[in-house]
């Protein structure tokens, strides 16, 4: 999503190349991806966005001053991560700016952006639903990373062994 946003935002920065990288080609997709994928981008996400316009800020309030710093520091992270994708020629891995601090940066910042929104709102259902997103994201990319040591070999593995796949979570992650 956030790629197709810097597509119109930031002009010349994304390619065709990296779009079709993001988007990925759906028969390559395993079983466990498509259902990620439908339950992540087809339900929840828009779901969350949708509810997003809905739900009153709690203006005045220490909900409203905790969640807004959380929630742009996750848009800027994915629009920077963005970046760096559309950046970075197909053939290579991305390895440079938020991705030298986490290997999915876009999903992270999303989780915040999610995370800050349902703070600001001090809604329970918001933040309930940015965790099963985050829940549902957590699995798939255990899929995207088996695609990614395929197609990139030991430049991945490398990768894996250096950068957390979430900020902060190093050991736990362990492929």
């Amino acid at each position: 999503m956030v790629l197709l946003i810097l597509t119109a935002v930031v002009p010349g920065q994304m390619n065709k190349e990296a779009s079709a990288r993001a988007m990925g080609k759906w028969k390559d997709r395993t079983g466990t991806e498509k259902i990620v994928m439908i339950i992540t981008h087809g339900l929840i996400m828009p779901g969350l966005i949708l509810y997003s316009i809905f739900v009153p800020l709690k203006l005045g309030t220490i909900w409203l001053y905790a969640g807004l710093p959380i929630s742009f520091l996750g848009l800027a992270m994915s629009f920077r991560a963005g970046i760096d994708f559309a950046k970075t020629p197909p053939d290579k891995l991305v390895t440079t700016g938020a991705y030298r601090i986490s290997r999915h940066p876009i999903y992270f910042g999303t989780l915040l952006c999610f995370a800050g929104t349902g703070i600001a709102c001090a809604s329970w259902v918001f933040l309930l639903c940015a965790a099963i997103w985050m829940t549902s994201f957590h699995f798939g990319v255990k899929d995207e990373e088996q695609f990614l040591l395929k197609q990139y070999g030991d430049a991945y593995r490398e990768y894996m062994e250096r950068t957390p796949r979430w900020i902060g979570i190093q050991r736990l992650d362990r492929h």
